[in-house]
This record gives C-alpha cells, sequence and structure tokens, in this order.
C-alpha cells in the first residue's frame, strides 16, 4: 500500500473547503480542553480560544480569511437552527413567560438604553470618530444582529462583530461575581440578565453552569433584545446627534 507524502496530502487539504470545516471542529474541541484544564473560567472562554486558534493557523499558513469561510460556511449555516432551538426551552416555560412578560419587557429597554446610551457617551467624552461610535452602539446585541445594524446606520460590520465577541466574553466573566456581590440568585434573573448583556456567549454560560430555566429565559432576553434594538437604536443615535 502506497502512503501520499505529507506535502502532497498537505496541498490536496489546502485546496479543498473541507479543511476550513475540519480545522474549525479541532479548534473549538482544543479550546473546551484547555477551558477545562483551566477550571472553566470564563476569562478563557471556548469560543474566545477558538478564534485565537484559528486566526493564528490562518496567518501560520497564509490563508484568506475568505478561503477558509468556503468551508466555515456550514458551521455557519447551523447558526440558524441553533438559534430557532432556542424556542424549545421557552416553550417548556411559557406560562411563566407569559406572566412576566411586561416586567421583562420594561427591563429589556432599559438595558438597551443603558448599554448605548453609556457606550455613546463615554465613546464621546473619550474624541470617537463618528464611523466608530456607530460601529460601538449595537455591541450588545447578537452578531448577525449586531452586523446588519451597523452596516444600516453607517458603521463598520466587520468591527462590530468582534466588538460583540468582546462584549459577551466580559459578561460572562462579570456576570457571575456581580449575582454573588447582589445576592440574586434566581436563575430567571441571571438567565435573563446575561442574555440581556452577553447574548449567546450568556445564553451559552446560563445552559452549561447555571440551568435549563437560566438558559430559557437567557435566550428570549437575547431575542428581545435584538429585535428591539433594531427598532430603539435609530432613535438613540438621533439622540446623541449621530444622524
Amino acid at each position: 500500500m502506497s502512503v501520499v507524502p505529507l506535502d502532497q496530502l498537505w496541498v490536496y487539504l489546502s485546496g479543498h473547503p473541507l479543511l476550513s470545516l475540519l480545522v474549525t471542529l479541532l479548534a473549538f474541541v482544543a479550546a473546551v480542553r484547555l477551558n477545562r484544564a483551566l477550571g472553566g473560567t470564563p476569562l478563557a472562554h471556548p469560543v474566545t480560544l477558538a478564534i485565537a486558534l484559528l486566526i493564528a493557523f490562518l496567518v501560520l499558513v497564509d490563508i484568506e480569511y475568505a478561503t477558509y469561510f468556503e468551508g466555515a460556511q456550514f458551521i455557519h449555516f447551523l447558526l440558524g437552527p441553533a438559534t430557532v432551538a432556542l424556542a424549545i426551552p421557552l416553550y417548556d416555560h411559557r406560562e411563566r413567560i407569559r406572566r412576566l412578560l411586561w416586567p421583562l419587557l420594561l427591563a429589556c429597554v432599559v438595558g438597551i438604553v443603558t448599554a448605548v446610551g453609556s457606550t455613546l457617551g463615554l465613546a464621546l467624552l473619550m474624541g470617537a470618530q463618528r464611523e466608530t461610535l456607530l460601529t460601538l452602539a449595537p455591541r450588545s446585541v447578537t452578531s448577525p444582529i449586531a452586523m446588519g445594524i451597523a452596516e444600516q446606520i453607517g458603521g463598520i460590520p466587520s468591527l462590530a462583530a468582534g466588538l460583540v465577541l468582546l462584549t459577551g466574553s466580559i459578561g460572562c466573566v462579570l456576570g457571575p461575581g456581580l449575582f454573588r456581590l447582589l445576592g440574586i440568585r434566581d436563575p430567571a434573573v441571571q438567565g435573563f440578565t446575561l442574555g440581556l448583556a452577553a447574548h449567546g456567549f450568556g445564553t451559552a454560560h446560563a445552559f452549561a453552569r447555571i440551568g435549563a430555566v437560566a438558559g430559557a429565559f437567557s435566550g428570549l432576553a437575547m431575542g428581545l433584545t435584538g429585535l428591539l434594538t433594531a427598532f430603539l437604536l435609530p432613535l438613540i443615535v438621533r439622540l446623541f446627534g449621530l444622524p
């Protein structure tokens, strides 16, 4: 039996879109194991670690992002079904959600105004340019929505996606400590807070670290925040004099 030389094998793999799929899966598996070895700390979130590993790989082997995405788009496609699947735990807790609907909506609106207002206010004080401000504004919603909003209002979609990841990581790091400090033990409140402040990262953290109830309310907060932000953000931006 003949064995294909490694250099020929690499030439084949590097020209095949499934290489990106394989590398993405391996990077995430490695990131999960590294996170567990570090005690599951949110400071080394598996998604953040996987992104760092993928960036290092692409730079090392000199592969363009567009080429990488040809294979990675298969995983990207699953983002839609995964988001829709969040409706299952929501359905399981629909009665409680129905009873708390108006307080949840109010909390969501207050959270959006606080997040956007504080972000734009601090950025203005630090002398940020208009394009930077409009990119920072949607940082507290999930990446696909943030990119769409940033593009519509004049920001930079790719930079907005990066800021969303950073926001989610910080939310997962600070959230548990704030819950302990404030004595918040209700999983519904914890989950809704994480979904509102840390979107997809917070929802994953709520499911993995707190429980199904927290995950359900976190998914609800993530969806509501994305929906309401799309309507409220242009109004808030105008209030700051950024037409």
